[in-house]
């Protein structure tokens, strides 16, 4: 289940926003949800439910939106206000392929494909519980219309462009047999 809420708030506001939005996403698990306390945090800093391992969820809030993802399977999700990107970045944490892909769009259109490969990078990095320390360059994503395809197997991937390209919320579910960290 994927819950996403649009909000003008600030960066504190949204963090707590995005908790709240757990706390409604646990309501179809039968689990209250009562706040932080409650979490524990894995061996790279992902969080987790003490009390129910079992139920797999990743928060992501930017500046105006605030997403929750839960599954049955270790799961990430990201989101991003569309903004003016970094060639720096794209360098350091994209493929050639990738690369290639932003080169090749319309000026017009290179702010709102990088963060819709970044926040793809990001919700897969977060969903095997590694992070950004896992070297971003090594996954990579290719962009077909609505067709998403990755160098990567073992995940299933959604992504949602919201208010006209304002906004981009990717999210990973890691398919059973895949374990966390493992590639």
């Amino acid at each position: 289940m994927i819950m996403i809420s649009l909000l003008e708030t600030e960066k504190n506001q949204q963090h707590l926003h995005a908790h709240n939005l757990l706390r409604e996403c646990l309501k179809a698990y039968g689990k209250e949800y009562k706040g932080e306390a409650e979490l524990s945090v894995g061996e790279h800093g992902k969080p987790y439910l003490t009390a129910h391992p079992e139920i797999h969820f990743n928060l992501s809030h930017s500046s105006g939106i605030a997403v929750c993802l839960t599954a049955e399977h270790p799961c990430g999700v990201d989101c991003e206000k569309v903004r003016s990107f970094r060639e720096n970045v794209v360098k350091r944490a994209f493929s050639a392929e990738e690369q290639a892909q932003i080169e090749a769009a319309a000026p017009s259109e290179r702010d709102l494909l990088f963060f819709r490969l970044w926040t793809l990078k990001e919700a897969y990095v977060k969903a095997i519980g590694i992070g950004i320390s896992y070297p971003l360059n090594e996954v990579s994503f290719r962009l077909d219309g609505n067709s998403i395809e990755c160098s990567i197997t073992g995940c299933r991937f959604r992504q949602y462009i919201l208010r006209g390209g304002g906004y981009v919320v990717s999210s990973c579910i890691l398919d059973e047999n895949k374990k966390g960290g493992q590639l």
